[in-house]
């Protein structure tokens, strides 16, 4: 059955000066959609938001909204009133009368898995608090639909799977930007990618956008060779055909013109959209020693507010050269004195830190300390003056290079201090990335980023082969980029891990597996059996069947389970009433889900083997 529809673009024109921006474009948004907005820098992302929330005009065509339906907007940048408090911020458009009482647990139950403070000034945050401070505005609002813009950013992976499993469970309609290609999969049961000028729909979530996309442009590249063998047909009869120049096939020659045109433009336009940034052969920036650094029981607290927070306790790693590390941990965890104390920016309170003679640092700081507000561009890129910079080890123009990186020539004599958040940080990455040295930190180097750069930074990365350390919470981008995974767990506690992300959370769920949460009547019904399937069986064992008879029943039960736990945390007043309750209820519920997801697995896969061997028993 299909859900309410609540909002509807019909055949929208925008264009700003000479530039159309959209040109017949139609789109429709239901009630409990999870829309992926996908686009390429300049598609119109911004734009279609505005559209949605009625801020911007449409040329032409007609935009729908079902009555009293509300639409909310987390933005990418948020101006703070002085004096005003988190908790005032927060409640600031819902504080209504009896209202308050009833939302006021809402504020609570999402400003501490944010990490925010409800007393601290607005004023005083830093940048990523305020973002966290507009992302628990919005969703304490619960619009009908909600709008996200890069909500992940500047976001622990912790907090980011915690909004995760929100917006799953979030009964409006959500339409999210995000460079985080996980965090789209985990949320989205749709998409809408902005491609020239134009929408396409997909009725599936972004983990099949590759595949969906993939499909797409292969069909459009098809066609577009069958119309230039039209065109070269009409082109061959016009050059041969006696009568071309006869009044009566003088429309026909004007068709064939248009259509070169039309088929030259298009051609053009997809070449653009399948144009990748393209990336020089790294140079070998490896040392001479196989031991790049070490820490030899290493010990580093603060002090703050008159407690001391442990760092390091009695750390002790080796560095190899060619390393690929990746870590993870909280804000304040020690991830970036680390980093500090790896550069010496910082000095340990007991042990050594050791580097090898030879090792050079390339460092992208999330703070962008090297970027001067006031220096343009080019002398950000070419501080020694000149126009030409070494680009891994060959020569090259500047607005060549800048093109690389998805930036207008055109802005080269541009200050820094007028750039946006993603234009500073892919101008920062031009900088790191032009010449690196033989050991290479990013520190969250995927905040702000579009789609585009993210596979272009992915990509130089996997050519680099001296030492990286990579701080980021986006999980396809720490799979794509590192090896192994140093995870900070706070007071001190360094835990390493061969591999990804992935992997990392494979290891944590087999460490958490024994303190699973389970429900008050609930039992582990579902058994893990390898699952390996033999091309053939002459019949199943007692102890398979019988577990294939068993598990609609487990089935049965989990979906109750779950249609009850949901039912209980729909009770607004729960969490105000008993907080235990409410983080029990949804603390089984994602167990529960995932649960039901192995036992519907798991019968699929009995079943298919209990058909095989039917077919190998007929056929025998």
């Amino acid at each position: 059955m299909s859900s309410t529809l609540i909002l509807s673009v019909q055949e929208a024109g925008i264009a700003f000066g000479e530039k159309t921006i959209f040109e017949d474009m139609t789109f429709h948004i239901h009630a409990g959609d999870k829309i992926s907005l996908v686009g390429k820098n300049g598609s119109g992302k911004s734009t279609l938001m505005n559209i949605i929330t009625g801020d911007k005009d449409l040329d032409s065509g007609e935009r729908w909204i079902l009555q009293g339906i509300k639409v909310g907007y987390l933005r990418q940048e948020v101006v703070p009133i002085p004096g005003q408090t988190v908790y005032d911020f927060i409640f600031e458009q819902i504080r209504q009368g009896d209202e308050e009482d009833l939302h006021k647990y809402k504020v609570e139950m999402i400003i501490q898995p944010l990490e925010l403070k409800p007393d601290d000034k607005m004023d005083m945050l830093s940048g990523g608090q305020l973002r966290r401070a507009c992302l628990a505005r919005a969703l304490v609002e619960e619009p009908d639909i909600l709008l996200l813009d890069e909500p992940t950013n500047h976001l622990d992976l912790d907090v980011i799977q915690w909004l995760e499993q929100y917006l799953k469970s979030y009964r409006g309609a959500v339409l999210c930007v995000s460079h985080d290609k996980t965090f789209l999969a985990n949320i989205s049961n749709k998409i809408f990618w902005l491609d020239r000028g134009r929408i396409r729909v997909c009725p599936q979530g972004f983990a099949h956008f590759e595949e969906w996309s993939t499909m797409l442009l292969e069909q459009e590249a098809r066609e577009l060779k069958n119309r230039e063998k039209l065109v070269e047909q009409e082109a061959e009869w016009a050059s041969r055909s006696p009568g071309a120049r006869r009044k009566r096939n003088i429309r026909r020659l004007e068709l064939m013109k248009i259509a070169r045109d039309k088929l030259k433009a298009d051609k053009s336009a997809f070449r653009r959209m399948m144009s990748r940034m393209e990336v020089g052969e790294m140079e070998n920036v490896e040392g001479s020693s196989k031991a790049v650094a070490e820490f030899i029981k290493v010990d580093k607290n603060f002090v703050q507010e008159g407690k001391e927070i442990k760092i390091l306790d009695k750390f002790c790693m080796r560095i190899m050269r060619g390393d690929r590390i990746g870590l993870l941990g909280k804000n304040g965890s020690g991830k970036t004195s680390f980093l500090r104390l790896l550069v010496g920016e910082l000095q340990a309170d007991m042990g050594k830190v050791k580097l090898a003679k030879d090792l050079e640092f390339s460092y992208f700081d999330q703070k962008r300390r090297d970027l001067k507000p006031d220096w343009t561009i080019q002398h950000i890129l070419c501080p020694n003056g000149g126009d030409h910079l070494k680009v891994m080890g060959k020569t090259r123009h500047i607005c060549g290079y800048l093109k690389d990186f998805l930036f207008d020539p055109a802005l080269v004599d541009q200050q820094v201090g007028t750039l946006s958040g993603g234009q500073k940080n892919r101008l920062m990455l031009a900088k790191v990335l032009a010449d690196p040295k033989s050991f290479l930190i990013l520190d969250e180097p995927t905040n702000d980023l579009d789609m585009d750069t993210l596979d272009m930074l992915e990509e130089i990365i996997s050519q680099y082969n001296g030492t990286l350390i990579v701080v980021s919470h986006d999980r396809d981008f720490l799979d794509q980029t590192v090896t192994k995974i140093l995870a900070f767990e706070g007071n001190g506690v360094v835990e390493g891990y061969i591999g990804g992300y992935s992997d990392y959370l494979a290891a944590q769920k087999e460490k958490t597996r024994a303190t699973k949460p389970r429900g008050l009547e609930v039992k582990k019904l579902v058994k893990e059996v390898p699952l390996a399937v033999p091309t053939v069986y002459k019949r199943l064992t007692y102890k398979l069947q019988y577990e294939l008879e068993k598990l609609p029943k487990v089935i049965k039960r989990l979906e109750e389970e779950i249609t009850g736990l949901e039912d209980i945390l729909a009770d607004s007043e729960l969490y105000a009433r008993d907080k235990n309750v409410f983080h029990h209820a949804s603390h089984r519920l994602g167990y529960a889900r995932e649960e039901l997801d192995e036992a519907e697995r798991r019968w699929l896969e009995l079943e298919e083997m209990r058909t095989v061997a039917e077919e190998g028993t007929r056929h025998a």
